[in-house]
């Protein structure tokens, strides 16, 4: 992930370009962040955002032209913010007296400027803070002179225009009024002006400027020529500015503002060397490119003034303010638990994963949060520029695995877990018997023969039964846990084993009733021809009598989120479950879908984010749910919300029992679940000689401390071993106040510590805890 593709990256994250009225306003005033603050009351902060761009503050605040408003994007919903309303109240309620200015250490450069209108008086007052001697030369009697002529008091009131202007003279800027600069090189003359100064800015306001030339190039119109961004005039010590309302064009006093602050910044370019193109991005901006989704926000009318003449009282104004959405896009935040939990986005998030990828000795601080995204896709459907934060994430989690990076400790269960799944205790591939071939091959998946063994079985009865030419039974692993891990080489290793079975088996198309596994070959084996079953059962129906008792039942449906894209096999299901007569809710629309908390390894590597995510999801109906998907069914039972999987309306349970109400199995449960659905189908289809399993050691395990086991991901497995290795070896110690034997056993980087005490009926266990750890000894 080199600095290029970072940046990349962060340019299609939206959120931090400049909402809309921000990037209209002539000097990128922060209203957004400025009605937020008023919004809470917050009056000394608003007008200390507001105050911090614009000169004068008092002034603006009452005659601002306002052209935010005309692209707020409240507008399109009830009207557009009365952001200059708004102003104005706060200026009157956080500007009772002359605003405290400290006067800089001033430099050896001295500027004049011609005018002391808004744009004249902007450039001294940028100009003074930046440290030079300022002399301001007005014709009239007193500065902002046409302010006073042009706005009656009642809009703008004198003791306005007297606080910004004591403010100015607080910055040292000294003002020479009835002062007229004329042409030529007398005492008055523009020529002395520029001989006697650093820098000369003529702000003249309307009219035409024939007086000086031939010293400044002037335009067709008569107004001194200038260019229009850096202010520059054809003399390099001259610049220009406050020259609308001159010929036809509206004057405007915000870009009066914005003309004074240019030619001030050019200014300090041109005395320190530097360029006077290299303007701010923003001056180019011609539109904001912040995606706002104006259909989530209803409408709401502007707030009328009780005294339209006085304006706003600050209870109005902060309810005005209330009607700022404020503009963000986040969109992929409000739908992601996990950006949601590290109150981040991409463009943020993206920089912090490739500062932490670029630590070479230090702490990884933002490992876990790499770990913790579900790599489901929602984001990117979401986003208006498909930026996909699970291929951030996956990409840093396999150069996480390439430089030694990884935290062992975050996905060591899920890949061991993966390896049993694997394994000759689970793992085989058959030819139907009587078959030398297959035409199909039916993959189930390691989740749905770990959570419900049963259906398995009775599918690939079903498909036996309706299909010929030879159906297969592949029970693996796709290799999902060790692509999401970030494994590259084991996933490799993985394909390869499976590319092997397929061969063969005579190469035949693979039905799999997995969205993942689906997913997997589709997108890593696309040599291997692979469907879903859903839209299969659809063509060839359910066995004689399945569904029997799922009539009338109403259930919200849930996607799985791999399968967010996979329109074929979600008409399927649907087709499918309302064929029993059920009546079908949507949670949401199937591209909206969002993860159990599953995906990606998340409740591994932070099960704090993988409950929020599945408990979001749980909350949004108050129904049981249907899915299609092993351990999203399985998730939401384990974090208490009722689901049943599409199997078991087509077979319900045989003793009656309620399959929504069917509890989580749980990482010993699953294993088990596989060894004896391997044990049975070779056993009872294939009738080859296979014994179950005796367990190492009569273990009794209460259902609080079995809880707390799973949260640990601690294997009734591995306790066994733990008791069977200490009973048989002798290596354990007796706490002599409660006479409870304490054994440990290490197996790989995982050590199992269990606390029990020997009955009658067994070893009873009171404790289990371990630690997965790899204990690196130097050379």
């Amino acid at each position: 992930m080199d600095s290029d593709h970072v940046r990349t990256l962060e340019a299609r994250c939206v959120e931090e370009h400049p909402p809309a009225c921000q990037n209209a306003c002539p000097l990128h005033v922060d209203a957004r962040g400025m009605l937020g603050k008023i919004g809470t009351g917050d009056v000394a902060g608003a007008f200390a955002l507001y105050a911090r761009v614009v000169p004068f503050p008092a002034i603006i605040g009452h005659i601002c032209d306002h052209p935010c408003e005309t692209v707020c994007r409240r507008g399109e919903a009830g009207g557009p913010v009365r952001i200059a309303a708004v102003e104005r109240t706060l200026v009157e309620e956080a500007y009772p007296s002359p605003r405290p200015t400290a006067r800089r250490q001033t430099k050896p450069r001295r500027i004049a400027i011609v005018g002391a209108g808004l744009s004249g008086l902007t450039a001294a007052a940028d100009l003074a803070r930046k440290g030079h001697r300022v002399t301001v030369f007005e014709a009239d009697a007193h500065p902002l002179e046409r302010l006073r002529h042009d706005y009656p008091e009642d809009r703008l009131p004198p003791s306005a225009i007297a606080v910004d202007l004591g403010a100015l003279d607080s910055l040292g800027v000294v003002i020479q009024c009835r002062t007229r600069i004329t042409g030529g090189s007398g005492p008055r003359g523009l020529e002395t002006l520029i001989d006697t100064h650093d820098a000369v800015v003529l702000a003249l306001g309307p009219g035409v400027a024939q007086d000086f030339a031939p010293t400044i190039h002037l335009a067709d119109n008569g107004r001194i020529a200038i260019d229009s961004q850096s202010r520059a005039t054809s003399h390099p010590k001259v610049f220009g500015g406050g020259f609308h309302g001159a010929l036809g064009e509206n004057y405007s006093p915000i870009g009066s503002v914005r003309d004074g602050r240019r030619a001030a910044t050019s200014i300090d370019r041109f005395l320190q060397g530097a360029s006077l193109t290299a303007t701010d991005a923003r001056e180019e901006a011609e539109g904001s490119c912040l995606y706002v989704n104006i259909t989530s926000h209803a409408p709401v009318p502007p707030t009328e003034p009780s005294n339209p003449k006085a304006g706003y009282t600050l209870d109005e104004a902060m309810a005005e303010a209330d009607r700022c959405f404020p503009c963000h896009c986040l969109e992929c935040t409000k739908a992601c638990a996990f950006l949601s939990h590290y109150r981040t986005y991409p463009k943020r998030a993206v920089r912090e994963i490739h500062n932490n990828l670029s630590i070479i000795m230090g702490n990884r601080k933002a490992n876990r949060m790499i770990d913790s995204c579900t790599l489901c896709g929602l984001c990117e459907t979401v986003c208006p520029t498909d930026l996909a934060m699970g291929d951030v994430c996956l990409q840093a989690r396999q150069e996480m695995v390439a430089s030694g990076h990884m935290p062992a400790s975050h996905h060591d269960f899920a890949l061991r877990d993966m390896a049993d799944s694997r394994s000759e205790r689970s793992a085989f591939a058959r030819h139907q018997p009587g078959f030398d071939q297959s035409t199909l091959v039916f993959f189930p998946g390691c989740q749905l023969a770990a959570s419900s063994p049963g259906h398995v079985e009775r599918l690939y009865a079903h498909l036996r039964d309706r299909m010929k030419g030879g159906i297969g039974l592949m029970v693996d692993c796709c290799g999902a846990p060790a692509h999401w891990a970030g494994q590259t080489d084991l996933h490799g290793e993985v394909r390869a084993h499976l590319h092997r079975t397929w061969t063969s088996l005579g190469e035949p198309e693979i039905v799999t009733a997995c969205a993942s596994c689906l997913s997997m070959f589709r997108a890593h084996m696309p040599e291997i021809p692979v469907r879903s079953l859903w839209p299969l059962l659809t063509e060839i129906g359910w066995p004689k009598g399945a569904g029997q008792g799922s009539a009338g039942k109403t259930l919200a449906i849930h996607d799985p989120c791999v399968g967010r894209h996979e329109t074929e096999v979600q008409r399927a299901v649907r087709t499918l479950a309302r064929g029993f007569d059920v009546t079908l809710e949507e949670i949401s629309s199937p591209e909206l879908t969002t993860c159990c908390g599953f995906g990606g390894l998340v409740s591994f590597a932070n099960p704090e984010v993988a409950n929020a995510i599945v408990d979001q999801r749980a909350a949004e109906r108050s129904e049981d749910y249907l899915t299609y998907c092993a351990m999203c069914r399985d998730n939401f039972a384990r974090r208490g919300k009722r689901a049943t999987h599409l199997l078991d309306l087509a077979f319900p349970p045989t003793d009656g029992s309620d399959p929504a109400a069917r509890p989580d199995p749980g990482f010993s449960g699953r294993r088990d679940s596989r060894t004896r659905l391997r044990i049975h189908l070779l056993r009872d289809i294939w009738e080859e000689d296979m014994t179950d399993p005796e367990p190492a050691w009569t273990v009794i395990i209460p259902d609080a401390i079995r809880a707390e086991m799973e949260r640990k991901l601690i294997l009734v497995d591995e306790v066994t071993a733990v008791i069977a290795a200490a009973e048989t070896s002798g290596q354990k110690i007796k706490d002599a106040k409660t006479g409870h034997v304490i054994a440990t056993l290490r197996t790989g980087p995982v050590t199992t510590w269990v606390e029990y005490e020997n009955t009658a009926e067994g070893a009873l266990v009171h404790r289990a805890y371990g630690h997965r750890m790899t204990v690196e000894v130097p050379s």
